[in-house]
């Protein structure tokens, strides 16, 4: 190639410095000096003197090694000069001297360049080393993310049109990376909530502040039959003097976890729901609240409306069982919707399961089923059924029958319904429902298998105490009894006998326990009772003989009793006591328990029972009572006792009114325990 020697005659005028363009100098700036064919620095630009502190002044005319190349690369330098003056190009890393004495690695492009006078030179194209090193490392980080990364990425213009986008997102969109360029996420992915997205991306642009952890949801091409979510996020894209590039967005596809949370939350729920559900139902044996509380737990929570049907073969006697195979009683309902024709479907009304219904297969096969448009006419039969079968098919959205089904034997059926808007029972509603009813079930059976037993016990009780005391010789009698509860029967009992000598036996027990035991227990202790007296048994014998029979009852079983005999010619009174609380005696208006030995229960075995006398005024009231009287949570016995002493007063009143004032006093509240209290009067003797 030509060549031309260098003049040692500098330039007449030095060149200007040479300015560089902006985006080089943000991202990574060039420096550019120029010599000429003596080696002397004609050019020198701002980005060299940025890099390396010289400025144009200092440098143009000087010769370029001493003045900026190490002087042990001196050598090495005018060799390179020598080869580029030949035409060659050369390409390397040099250390340069910087103002301030240092060195400054760069990269270098030197290649041969012809000065103002026509003479062949040299110009240098120089980055600093850490510079290119740095932008090489973001660059091939930038790469490795778009081309490697599993989330979604894309950088949009100022114009929210894509720039560029990896192949994550488009798998993401289900279009190629190719067909969003130049696109808007609008024309992309229109079946996703783009428009409050993009509303987002501007205030990104026009704030640049970056918005993180934004929903979108919605349908891609890459999978348009199922409603996904995304994760995104936005940041602003600015160059280095702060002018907005348009901005970088980046995608999650969270659908799994999303979907995976969103069955833990309903698990978590439906466990809470199960949790409150043996809080709230069974709170009572009450048949009727128990199935309420069922429809109250599920409506709304669960199910827009709930019907609790209950078998009348399960409600009804025995005998009646047989007449009423297949007819279901509606126990309890709630239909909030308005337009349910809910006067087909009140409480306590009942119905026959129509043979071959889907409901009949509920209770012939005791498991749950679904209730479709198929199996109305069926279910709801005839043209009394028109109404019903309509508000189905216009108004409900999914229903579901399930049998209430308790150890092993089906009582009856709920019904569960949801109407149009709301989501239809999926598969862990159905789990739910289904052990919700199944809980339910056997509350409900809990409180079928009490109502029985009570029924029983109140049978039994009825049909063991005398519902009218006898008249007899000298006494004028009241006593009355009552329950703990409206639930609850106890052993509690009273009775009079009218001996065959005139004499009058008088008798009040409390039988430990409650229920249809307590009250068969109570029934024989009253038989032997009356049995024994009428052999003429003083009340001390009577009370060991009492005690041998509860004791071959079982030795579990206890009872107290007194047992007192009237004498109407005297007025005395022979009074025995096995464990029982004391008799009063009112006389005037003093009264007076009474203190001879109290004994012990009955049952306890070898006990000796002792008799005190007692003799009765004309006028005067001897009065009985079981524990529960007298005894409470919030009183002891001797409070009780005085409280008794106290009501016991007016004695010129009717029985019926002390009785009435006795238990007004002491039971302002439902009783705790059962009562029972026989009250004796001694009449005048003219009456006698």
């Amino acid at each position: 190639m030509d060549t031309q020697e260098p003049t040692s005659e500098l330039p007449d005028q030095p060149l200007t410095a040479v300015g560089y363009a902006g985006v080089l100098r943000e991202l990574l700036p060039v420096a550019l000096w120029r010599t000429d064919g003596q080696g002397r620095l004609v050019e020198w630009s701002l980005a060299a003197q940025d890099l390396l502190g010289h400025t144009p002044e200092e440098l143009l005319g000087r010769h370029v090694v001493p003045a900026l190349v190490p002087e042990a690369n001196w050598d090495l330098a005018v060799q390179l000069e020598q080869r580029v003056l030949a035409g060659e190009a050369v390409v390397g890393t040099l250390p340069v001297r910087h103002r301030d004495g240092h060195f400054v690695p760069m990269e270098m492009w030197i290649c041969p360049s012809v000065d103002p006078q026509g003479d062949m030179g040299v110009m240098v194209i120089a980055m600093e080393t850490s510079a290119v090193r740095s932008m090489r490392s973001s660059l091939a980080a930038l790469e490795g993310l778009f081309t490697q990364s599993p989330i979604g990425l894309a950088i949009l213009g100022p114009d929210l049109r894509y720039l560029r986008v990896n192949d994550a997102l488009a798998r993401m969109n289900g279009v190629p990376a190719a067909h969003h360029l130049g696109k808007r996420p609008t024309e992309v992915v229109p079946g996703v909530n783009v428009e409050a997205l993009e509303a987002l991306m501007r205030d990104v642009l026009d704030h640049g502040e970056a918005v993180v952890d934004v929903r979108g949801t919605g349908r891609t091409p890459a999978d348009p039959g199922r409603d996904r979510m995304w994760s995104c996020s936005f940041a602003p894209l600015l160059d280095g003097s702060g002018r907005s590039l348009g901005l970088i967005a980046s995608l999650i596809d969270i659908s799994d976890q999303e979907e995976a949370r969103s069955r833990a939350d309903r698990a978590q729920e439906r466990f809470a729901v199960l949790a409150e559900a043996g809080a709230r139902i069974g709170t009572t044996l009450d048949l009727r609240q128990t199935a309420e509380e069922v429809v109250e737990m599920l409506v709304p929570r669960v199910a827009d409306s709930a019907d609790v049907q209950l078998l009348e073969e399960v409600l009804g006697p025995d005998e009646a069982a047989a007449s009423s195979q297949g007819v279901v009683r509606r126990m309890a309902a709630v239909f909030p919707d308005p337009d349910a024709p809910t006067a087909k479907l009140g409480v306590g009304m009942t119905f026959q399961v129509p043979i071959g219904s889907v409901y009949q297969r509920v209770i012939a096969e005791g498991r749950p089923l679904n209730l479709y448009l198929s199996d109305l006419p069926t279910l709801f039969p005839g043209p009394q059924g028109e109404p019903l079968r309509t508000y189905f098919a216009d108004r409900i959205a999914c229903a579901r029958l399930i049998p209430l089904l308790a150890r092993g034997k089906v009582l009856g059926g709920v019904v569960l319904t949801r109407t149009h808007g709301r989501e239809p029972f999926d598969e862990q509603d159905r789990v739910l429902i289904d052990e919700l009813v199944a809980r339910a079930a056997l509350n409900i059976d809990n409180a079928l298998m009490y109502t029985s037993q009570r029924e029983a016990a109140l049978t039994l009780q009825r049909s063991l105490t005398n519902s009218t005391l006898p008249a007899v010789t000298g006494l004028e009698l009241n006593g009355c009894y009552l329950p703990a509860s409206d639930h609850e029967v106890g052993g509690d009992w009273f009775d009079v006998i009218a001996l065959p000598d005139g004499r009058t036996g008088l008798v009040i027990g409390d039988v430990m326990g409650h229920g249809i035991h307590a009250a068969a227990v109570m029934g024989q202790l009253r038989t032997a009772v009356r049995t024994l007296a009428r052999h003429h048994i003083p009340p001390a014998e009577m009370l060991c003989s009492l005690d041998a029979a509860v004791a071959d009852l079982g030795e579990n079983e206890m009872a107290t009793c007194v047992y007192a005999v009237h004498d109407p010619a005297s007025g005395d009174c022979l009074i025995a006591r096995a464990g029982h609380p004391p008799p009063a005696v009112v006389a005037g208006r003093e009264v007076v328990f009474l203190h001879g030995p109290p004994g012990t229960p009955l049952g306890a075995g070898g006990a000796e029972f002792r008799t005190e006398r007692v003799t009765l005024a004309p006028g005067a009231l001897l009065v009985l009572y079981t524990d529960g009287l007298i005894e409470a949570r919030d009183r002891d016995v001797d409070e009780g006792m005085r409280q008794l002493a106290r009501a016991l007063t007016h004695l010129d009143r009717p029985l019926d009114e002390i009785c009435d004032r006795v238990i007004g006093r002491l039971l302002p509240a439902a009783a705790q325990d059962d009562v029972a209290v026989l009250l004796a009067r001694r009449l005048p003797h003219r009456s006698a």
